[in-house]
């Protein structure tokens, strides 16, 4: 049995929000930092199992989507404060 079609819905939400938004904000920053921004906050955020990506547009109302999307935008910022913070004090960056 192949499961390779499954994934995690907020995969591509998470990613897409840190290529469009976050890089620009932490530009001193290296990909490893981003990496651990979308690893901590995947880990955050509930799991929403899909096959297909259109499977969501059938599943999801206008409201639900707008929540996800704040859900993860808020997961993002407090995940990359938090993750710059300890490299700060550690005096890495």
């Amino acid at each position: 049995m192949n499961f390779a079609s499954m994934h995690n819905y907020y995969e591509r939400l998470v990613f897409d929000y840190i290529n469009r938004q976050l890089i620009d904000q932490y530009e001193d920053m290296d990909e490893e930092f981003f990496l651990d921004v979308a690893c901590y906050s995947l880990s955050k955020l509930p799991a929403r199992y899909i096959r297909h990506e259109i499977d969501m547009m059938f599943f999801l109302t206008p409201e639900e989507e707008e929540k996800m999307d704040l859900k993860v935008t808020e997961t993002i910022q407090a995940a990359a404060q938090f993750i710059y913070g300890k490299i700060q004090q550690a005096g890495v960056a």
